[in-house]
């Protein structure tokens, strides 16, 4: 027998030689070659081997979107890893409420299945891409893969597969918490970092009940959302993508974010806020909308606001000429400042993006809209179709008081309620300035105090209303006997300039006829002096 040293020293040398001829092997043979000798030997391998392997990558071949079966087999394979795995990983899942421990890279875990002993492998793979700068970047790209006896093909694919992906869709709904998205800069998009989206828990505790709004209009948007959340079925019936758009439109502090909060509280969906100045062009738009999940709710606030979309299509011309100057300078800064942005978002692209091709690559959607001037928008970007719930947010009215009076004050009914009722039906007051008055600011604050306060405030608000109105109707007069005035000194200028062009013809007239007399009498001189020679 060999000595203990002689094993060893033959070891040592195999190891070496084998690291030698594979460092020759891949710097001298050209890389189609290594390809072709890699390809055949798997296939050996596969004639002689027993066994079968399937690849679940973390996102698809192109990289545009993240894989769901991947996401559910993580959340499988994590209720087994924990007994089972020799190395974790502890860390927050994106949308789960605990920590979670999930098997480490290059780590394997057993499972069994009726009877069948199964295995799945964690991998990790990592690329090396040089850019047109000489900077180098590593891009992980992590994937399962699963082995097992090629005899159990038939039961592993039709049957187990499907228990694993269902069971893992069930524990992610199970750990799933609630999540707020914002999206990053291109510069960010990376695995390690954060991708595309940054996020936090989604905790904002307002629902339909405590929403300033008239209670039948809020019932009808109820209604409208749980047909939505039902309708996967119908929505294939009738041949369009599972989503629906909602545009809200009203005045400022009317509750536009709130009621967006109160829709994400009822289905129970994520919410994206998707910032269209971070984007940098059309194609990274769809990028960021493809990474975008179902159950969601994909939010552009202020979309009046949002690139100047609405400036990209000529306008109606406005009659008032003073202003023309004014709008001309103010035309010429905003094109000055557009031409400073980065972002090439471009109205076709968000139309596109929202409702074309792309919008049906995932289902159970909704895309909100918020403005406080909806007749800046465009048209084509408001139609039905795309937005199709136009909600309009309104001024508070008395049932709106009602609800805030509840919520804040804990009251159902006060003295004062006529004369509020009154006093709201002539004055637009919005429902954050009724709620910031009715919360009571010390502990001596009681409710009949918050309620005279509040009649009180819009009392004050509907004088400032009166005198503001006073002062608009004074300064339109003003306009008005300005552009009468300015209308009758033209009227005026362009009489003397007739005037004056019509004597001045006059007067070149009168001059051609004298000429033309003239001329005359000088050739009936000619003639004469003729005749007496």
């Amino acid at each position: 027998m060999f000595e203990t040293g002689a094993i060893w020293g033959i070891t040592g040398t195999t190891v070496t030689s084998f690291m030698f001829i594979w460092a020759m092997y891949s710097q001298y043979v050209p890389r189609h070659l290594r390809v072709t000798v890699e390809k055949y030997g798997y296939k050996m391998v596969g004639w002689v081997s027993f066994y079968v392997h399937i690849k679940f990558t973390e996102y698809t071949e192109e990289g545009l979107k993240r894989s769901e079966n991947y996401d559910s087999i993580r959340n499988y394979l994590s209720t087994n890893s924990a007994a089972r795995a020799q190395r974790l990983k502890a860390n927050e899942s994106k949308n789960s409420k605990s920590l979670v421990l999930s098997m480490d890279d290059h780590e394997e875990v057993e499972d069994e299945f009726n009877g069948v002993k199964v295995k799945w492998y964690s991998n990790v793979k990592v690329t090396q891409t040089q850019s047109n700068y000489g900077r180098t970047s590593s891009d992980e790209r992590r994937f399962f893969t699963l082995t097992f006896h090629r005899r159990h093909r038939g039961m592993i694919i039709e049957t187990y597969l499907n228990h694993v992906i269902d069971e893992g869709k069930a524990i992610g709904l199970r750990n799933r918490e609630r999540k707020l998205y914002t999206n990053n800069s291109s510069s960010e998009w990376y695995p390690w970092r954060s991708g595309k989206w940054s996020n936090v828990p989604f905790h904002h505790p307002a629902t339909f009940e405590t929403l300033a709004m008239d209670p039948e209009k809020k019932e009808r948007i109820k209604k409208d959302l749980i047909k939505f959340s039902k309708g996967k079925d119908y929505y294939k019936k009738v041949g369009k993508p599972w989503k629906r758009g909602y545009l809200l439109f009203g005045p400022p502090g009317t509750g536009k974010s709130t009621m967006i909060s109160a829709i994400a509280n009822f289905l129970d969906y994520d919410v994206y806020d998707l910032e269209l100045t971070t984007v940098k062009d059309n194609s990274e738009l769809k990028k960021l909308l493809l990474d975008t999940k179902g159950k969601s709710i994909i939010v552009i606030e202020d979309i009046d606001c949002s690139l100047d979309l609405t400036g990209q299509r000529k306008t109606k011309k406005e009659e008032d000429e003073e202003d023309d100057a004014e709008k001309k300078k103010e035309a010429e800064k905003k094109e000055k400042k557009e031409a400073e942005k980065l972002s090439k978002v471009t109205l076709s692209g968000l139309l596109n993006s929202i409702d074309g091709l792309w919008s049906a690559c995932s289902d159970e959607k909704i895309i909100i809209f918020t403005t406080n001037f909806v007749d800046k928008l465009d048209p084509a970007l408001i139609r039905r179709g795309r937005m199709d719930n136009h909600i309009e947010m309104s001024y508070c009215k008395f049932e709106a008081f009602k609800v805030l009076a509840k919520n804040y004050l804990d009251i159902e009914s006060h003295e004062l309620y006529g004369e509020i009722e009154r006093l709201l039906e002539e004055t637009d007051v919005s429902p954050a300035d009724v709620a910031e008055t009715l919360m009571p600011k010390s502990d001596e604050d009681d409710a009949d105090v918050c309620i005279k306060r509040l009649v009180k405030t819009v009392e004050e608000e509907k004088e400032k209303a009166k005198k503001l109105a006073e002062e608009e109707e004074k300064s339109k007069a003003e306009k008005e006997e300005k552009r009468k005035k300015k209308k009758e000194e033209e009227a005026e200028k362009k009489k003397i300039e007739e005037e004056e062009k019509k004597k001045k013809k006059t007067e070149e007239e009168d001059k051609k006829e004298n000429e033309k007399k003239v001329k005359g009498s000088e050739e009936n001189g000619d003639v004469s002096a003729n005749g007496i020679k």
